[in-house]
């Protein structure tokens, strides 16, 4: 699922006034080069012709969950951490998998046309001629259908787009909904359809955005061709993610499963994704209105609406069968604390072939967890236990690493310290998103590993990428800010069961912005597409194994767990400026519509051969935030104290310093509430969540951003509360952590 990633984190902005120092947070002055000489002989064990031995061989076939690949590389990684010295097993589950038995999609009228469904060899790709053993292109998780019904063209399928259908009277209520893939999770396109009376959903690639209108397509260029398909799962994960047949609980041999046809996060129309050469017959039979200028892709027609005349039959039909999940799971036990665990992970299964994703970040993982192994090899040993993790099933819905979470959950809330993760990994410059608490850590990491495009570090070359391509605010903050910020993280990956459920403090990190292309779950996202296209040399997969191996070094090896709160407290006030603006926007977009609308000027501005109706909204009400400043005003408080006090961490004890980490990792479940969020409890962190209506992408205080964007007022007034709540339940922690170390 990389692709959503620089969704969540689009690299790094700036902030923050520290000045950078020499020394490294968690580490006393006597440790630290010993600390940065260990992490030079790790990155002179690093090497770039694994990392293509391994991608070669796991991509070569399909290895989507339930194949006999799927098993064969999960043992044939097991098989590679047992030889560099971990403990390592394979961890199997049975999750439901639905694939399909039957897809038909043809154009009625007022025309006649067949759908292809296919994704065609080519010669230039030498595994895409496997065509009878892999998936053919669908969206897991549909639901069953045979509808014929008027196709309505929906854009994007968004909740904007549906308000700009209401505005021109136009229903899809009873129709069969195509949308464009892009601008939202895909789940979310026929999630809202549904709600909003279609009868089944279609899904294509518009060559705007990933084909043609970027570049050449593939085999010239890297870019999706006529033929290529984005398959992928339409699970309802803003609610839940995991097994559908387990909710909220582990997927153990004993567990209670529900009939598929009780679970509520499977789709309940009928979701097809197609090519553009198979959605351009079907776009260019659609009347009616023409779609607004926004709208209009880049195939060789005008973009109409709908409803009709175009009028197509869509028949699916899935197997809804169990399949087995093979989680790899490789510990190597901490000296000093085998109890406090440093989690790495990153998935294996792919929909195809899956090269790019996930494999490109599995082998610098495989890579990283060697070169550790090495080391241990040579006498040295991680005061804290590691595990790397290689999950399967995240394609369908996050299904190996929700059911692992959700079946350790008691033991990982009390011993894992981190979870850190990758997914896809290419050319390009540095991402990373995860919890504030790290942010300051993770940039003396940043500035440690040298980018190998241009030898400066990978952070300086970030910083450079602002200062020339971004926005006003970021050039500004690049020029006077030290530290470069992370962004927080929505869903998308397997970090989501451990952030948002248990409340683990995680971090999502790779590279990318110079690799792009349109192989994204496609067949053609294929060894062949990756060295010509990605990574060519792989030294950006060396580049992440770097990054992340001295991440999880130097956690691993810290006297002080090295998590810091003025970061934290600083984006925190962020997010509250940012939802009292968003309220305050609300409010001067409702009077402007509302006076508007009183005054006729809608009516009198709008074509009268095409209609479009504007209502008067409710009036936004005022909200008291300052629950929520005053929350903030204790977290900068207690964070500057734990920033004073810390110095004094020389003076602890063993048993205090074993208490203070404890209190340290610990912290991030302070943010949880039990009952989690409204529609969907599941998700419990009350900072970081995938937005209902986004999906992958974040929303930041989720309670009060979601409400006021929903015009839900009561709910924000609630929201303030509740955050502010789970904010002062944070800075206790921190005060703990004060009095221990003494001001």
């Amino acid at each position: 699922m990389k692709k959503a990633l620089f969704l969540i984190a689009a690299l790094f902005i700036l902030s923050g006034n520290q000045t950078f120092s020499q020394s490294l947070l968690g580490f006393d002055a006597k440790s630290i080069q010993k600390q940065l000489d260990l992490e030079t002989e790790f990155d002179a064990r690093l090497n770039a012709k694994n990392l293509q031995e391994w991608l070669k061989r796991m991509s070569s076939k399909p290895h989507f969950v339930g194949s006999p690949h799927d098993r064969d590389n999960a043992v044939f990684m097991r098989d590679l951490f047992r030889s560099w010295g971990y403990e390592a097993r394979i961890d199997t589950s049975y999750t439901l998998f639905p694939t399909p038995k039957v897809r038909q999609l043809e154009l009625v009228s007022p025309t006649v046309f067949k759908a292809s469904l296919v994704e065609p060899a080519l010669k230039e790709d030498a595994t895409s001629s496997q065509l009878k053993d892999h998936l053919p292109t669908y969206n897991c998780f549909s639901g069953d259908g045979d509808v014929t019904a008027e196709l309505v063209f929906v854009n994007y399928g968004t909740p904007a787009d549906y308000e700009v259908l209401e505005k021109m009277g136009i229903s899809i209520k009873g129709k069969i909904a195509i949308a464009k893939y892009g601008n939202s999770w895909r789940g979310l396109k026929p999630k809202l359809a549904a709600e909003k009376g279609a009868i089944g959903c279609l899904i294509y690639s518009d060559p705007k955005d990933d084909g043609y209108g970027q570049g050449d397509v593939y085999p010239a260029g890297p870019f999706r061709n006529e033929n290529g398909v984005q398959r992928g799962s339409v699970l309802d994960m803003p609610v839940q993610p995991g097994d559908p047949l387990t909710p909220g609980y582990g997927n153990t041999k004993n567990a209670k499963r529900l009939d598929y046809k009780d679970a509520t996060t499977i789709m309940k129309i009928p979701v097809l994704p197609i090519s553009y050469a198979d959605a351009l017959p079907l776009l260019k039979a659609i009347g009616g209105r023409l779609a607004p200028e926004s709208w209009a892709g880049q195939l060789p027609i005008a973009y109409h609406i709908g409803p009709g005349p175009a009028k197509v039959h869509l028949k699916l039909e899935f197997d809804f069968k169990v399949e087995p999940l093979f989680n790899v799971i490789a510990v190597m036990k901490g000296s000093e604390s085998p109890d406090q665990w440093i989690l790495r992970g990153n998935h294996h299964d792919g929909w195809v072939f899956g090269a790019a994703d996930p494999l490109s970040g599995m082998v610098a993982v495989m890579e990283e967890a060697r070169a550790v192994g090495e080391l241990v090899k040579t006498g040295w040993k991680p005061k804290r236990t590691i595990v790397y993790c290689a999950w399967d099933g995240e394609e369908p819905g996050l299904l190996g690493s929700t059911e692992w979470a959700e079946t350790f959950q008691e033991e990982l809330q009390k011993k894992a310290v981190v979870y850190l993760n990758s997914d896809g990994n290419e050319r390009g410059f540095l991402y990373a998103g995860g919890s504030h608490t790290l942010e300051k850590f993770f940039n003396q990491i940043s500035r440690n590993v040298t980018d190998p495009q241009t030898n400066i570090s990978v952070s300086e070359r970030l910083r450079s990428s602002i200062l020339v391509n971004g926005s006003p605010d970021g050039k500004k903050e690049a020029k006077t800010r030290n530290d470069l910020r992370i962004g927080a993280l929505g869903s998308g990956s397997d970090f989501t069961p451990f952030l948002q459920h248990l409340g683990i403090s995680a971090m999502n990190v790779g590279f990318g912005g110079e690799g792009e292309g349109g192989e994204y779950h496609s067949i053609y996202d294929s060894y062949d597409m990756f060295v010509r296209f990605k990574d060519p040399d792989f030294s950006y997969g060396v580049a992440l194994a770097k990054t992340m191996g001295r991440t999880v070094l130097r956690l691993a090896n810290a006297e002080i767990l090295p998590f810091e709160f003025q970061s934290f407290a600083n984006t925190m006030q962020i997010y509250s400026d940012e939802v009292e603006k968003l309220l305050e926007s609300q409010r001067s977009k409702t009077d402007e519509n509302n006076q508007l609308v009183k005054d006729g000027r809608f009516a009198a501005a709008t074509d009268p051969t095409k209609p479009y109706t504007v209502k008067l909204l409710d009036e936004v009400p005022f909200i008291n935030f300052a629950p929520l400043k005053n929350a903030l005003q204790r977290l900068e408080k207690s964070a500057n104290d734990y920033a004073a006090a810390s110095k004094n961490a020389d003076k602890l004890s063993a048993e205090q310093m074993k208490r203070l980490n404890e209190i340290l990792y610990k912290a991030e479940r302070s943010l949880l509430l039990p009952e989690g969020l409204p529609m969907r409890p599941w998700y419990k962190h009350q900072i970081y969540a995938p937005g209902y209506y986004t999906g992958y992408g974040v929303k930041t205080m989720p309670l009060i951003r979601e409400s006021i964007e929903q015009r839900k007022w009561k709910d924000t007034e609630n929201g303030v509360e509740i955050t502010a709540k789970v904010l002062d339940n944070f800075t206790a922690q921190i005060d703990l952590a004060v009095g221990l170390l003494g001001k």
